[in-house]
């Protein structure tokens, strides 16, 4: 985050670039790494396009061409968090208000959350467990 925060900077909003500066780069909450918030709530890396969709600062800048690094994992995944034990690892929904609208359109489209996060679980957990979860999933319909 040291090395690439000065080429994802002109991508945030002054509000994040502030909450960046108040609170650093990342926190840490229960010996896990997070980004910081703005007033709580919003990722200090969010970011709203012209229709008001939220995007990742980070990924913005990744696809621009000025980072070659995408994004870190766990906001890759999000809403998906994954608890990590000493046999399995756990893949839950972190139910949060601000996922609200895109739960429902994900509703509304047929499209689960596992699905809305396929490229991030493949990133984390391979291709063949992904066409395990799909497997799984279909036979719970």
């Amino acid at each position: 985050m040291l090395d690439i925060y000065p080429k994802v900077k002109p991508f945030l909003r002054p509000e994040g670039i502030k909450a960046i500066e108040d609170q650093g780069l990342f926190i840490t909450n229960e010996g896990e790494y997070e980004t910081p918030l703005i007033n709580k709530k919003d990722c200090a890396f969010v970011i709203f396009d012209d229709k008001n969709i939220a995007k990742c600062g980070i990924e913005e800048a990744y696809n621009a061409g000025k980072i070659k690094w995408k994004k870190p994992i766990s906001c890759h995944l999000y809403p998906i968090r994954i608890m990590e034990y000493s046999e399995f690892s756990a893949v839950n929904y972190h139910h949060w208000p601000i996922c609200d609208d895109a739960c429902a359109l994900g509703k509304e489209l047929q499209v689960p959350v596992y699905k809305f996060v396929k490229e991030a679980l493949i990133r984390k957990f391979g291709e063949d467990w992904y066409a395990e979860l799909e497997k799984t999933a279909k036979s719970f319909k």
